[in-house]
Order: structure tokens, then sequence, then C-alpha cells
């Protein structure tokens, strides 16, 4: 997601000085891979979001301007990611033949259906946008009033798709606190999520319209940034806190969805201080031998101190 330059130059001294005091850190369990990916293209980086193919090799990652690559992995034979091979960097469309407008496409989540139609989630202005298909161009789905109302830098930046078509979707950062404080302080306490603030509510998409039937409860200072369902019908949500000269903390909690309710079934996955870098895209399948894989994607924000990784991590299945 775009920083002020002032956030940018927090967290790379952040990241940097982080990164180093997490080496001696052990490795978090389940761990597969880690990958630095790198291409060649002016539009390479910002990933906000990944789609893996259910066969674990096909891909789409989406960067928030608006672009996005298709692209497969080469596996070891212990199925860690060695390669990438991908498609160069390309727009989406809006409703015609051109391209989003560059005010328009802060693009953050990535969904895609089971009858392959996908979903891209905005913010600067809030919204989902619906293509048949990801070269083609986008239909524009309605809009919630709340959407209206969410801070320019903090709206829709986790979306998934049930297995019956349904959209979830909810914003990074919620009440006025989050965004109107310009203080040094202030700043600090936006980057790293305000404590104090509402619960971060969650839309639902089905027959047409938007709903709101329920939250997710803000625990500390962590932010979602990220939800995929997962093969078990499980609503995953990775989560990222920010502890200042530390660095970035991830975190993947499981969710259950029965009726109008969200229930906690556990925290999968907890990382160091410093493990990785800006966690953002996440999605979750079954590999080859039947074990639930995340595999999560990292925005760079096309910081030269920061990088494009790709972590997998195999998880175990719900209790």
């Amino acid at each position: 997601m775009h920083r002020r330059s002032v956030l940018a130059v927090i967290a790379g001294l952040a990241l940097v000085l982080g990164l180093q005091g997490s080496a001696g850190a052990p490795l978090i369990p389940g761990l597969v891979s880690v990958f630095p990916w790198r291409m060649d293209d002016p539009r390479f980086g910002g990933f906000s979001a990944i789609e893996v193919m259910p066969d674990g090799q096909g891909f789409v990652a989406l960067s928030d301007r608006g672009a996005y690559t298709t692209g497969r992995f080469t596996r070891s034979p212990s199925g860690a990611i060695v390669g990438v091979t991908a498609s160069p960097v390309a727009l989406l469309r809006a409703e015609g033949e051109a391209p989003l407008r560059t005010a328009r496409s802060d693009s953050e989540g990535l969904a895609i259906a089971p009858d392959g139609t996908v979903f891209v989630s905005f913010e600067g202005v809030a919204r989902v946008l619906r293509y048949d298909r990801i070269d083609g161009p986008a239909i524009n789905l309605p809009r919630h009033p709340d959407f209206a109302r969410m801070p320019i830098n903090g709206a829709l930046e986790a979306l998934a798709v049930d297995a019956a078509g349904t959209l979830y979707t909810l914003p990074e950062r919620t009440g006025r606190s989050d965004r109107a404080d310009r203080s040094l302080p202030g700043i600090l306490r936006t980057l790293e999520g305000n404590p104090d603030g509402p619960d971060f509510p969650i839309y639902r998409f089905r027959d047409g319209a938007w709903d709101q039937p329920f939250a997710l409860p803000r625990d500390e200072t962590f932010l979602p940034v990220a939800a995929d369902f997962g093969p078990d019908g499980q609503l995953y949500i990775l989560e990222r806190q920010f502890r200042g000269l530390a660095g970035f903390v991830s975190r993947l909690r499981r969710f259950a969805i029965a009726d109008d309710r969200l229930t906690l079934t556990d925290t999968p996955l907890l990382t160091n201080h410093g493990e990785h870098d800006n966690l953002e895209g996440l999605s979750v399948w079954r590999d080859a031998d039947g074990a639930l894989r995340a595999t999560m994607i990292s925005d760079d924000n096309f910081r030269f101190y920061q990088r494009t990784e790709i972590v997998e991590y195999s998880l175990p299945d719900a209790p």
C-alpha cells in the first residue's frame, strides 16, 4: 500500500534493524520456503495479493497500482519454491478498453471464485470490481454506503470468496483516530494500528447486495491485510503488526462462519518480529500430500530497502 514518505523512512529503518535483530530467532514450525522474487519489469513490485491455483503451480499476483501478473512456480522435490516464471506485469482495465485511472487504481484484495470469476477490492475509492477474465473489462459491483466513509489509505484491503461465490471484504483501518493525528506519535500510532479503535466490520456480498453481518474484533495493534477461504471452508485472515525498530510480525488466524456468526477457531501461524518483510497477500490451498499450505507475498512499497518475497508455511488442520 502507498505510504507517506515519513512512514516509508520509519518502516525502512525498522526493516533494516528488525531483520538484523531477528537473525538468531528460531524458525517458525511449518516453514516451507522463502523465495526472494525479482523481475526486470518497470511495473514489478507493490504486491498486495496473491491467488495460487489448486495445483500449487499456477498463480496470479496483484500489485497496489492496478496491475497484475500470472505465472508458475518451480518447486523442489520437497515442495519448496525454487523459481518463478511470470508474464509481464499488465494493467487492470476499467469498464472499457482503457486501464484504470491512476487515482482509482489502488488495488489491494484479490479473490477468484470457483467458476473463475475474478474480484478485486480497492483503497482510495473503496469498491469491488468484477472481471469475467482478469484481462477483460471491469464490472462495478454496487457499493455499500460505508465504503464512501472509509479512510483513503485504509479501506478494502482484504477480499475472499467462499465456495458458494459469496464475497467477504473488510477494511484495514477503522475510526477517525487512525487518520487524523499528524504528529510524530500520531503517525507512529497510525502505522502500528490504533488499539483503541472500533472493530473491523466485515461486509458480505450475495444476491446482488451487501450487508454487514459481523466484525473482526480488534486485537492489540494487529491490522487485517488479506483474507482467503481455505479448502476446508474456514476463513483465514492475515494480520500485520508493526513493532517499530523490531520490524513486522505476521499472524494468521482461522475462523468458522455459521449463519451470521464469526467464530475464532485457532491461530495456526505467528511469526517472529522481523522474520519476513511486509506480508500482505494470502492464498490457502492443499498440496499433493493433502497438507494445508499458506502462500503469502510481501509488498515492497517500491522501496529499495524492502523486498518482494513469497513465503510458504505448511499449516495444521483446524482442530
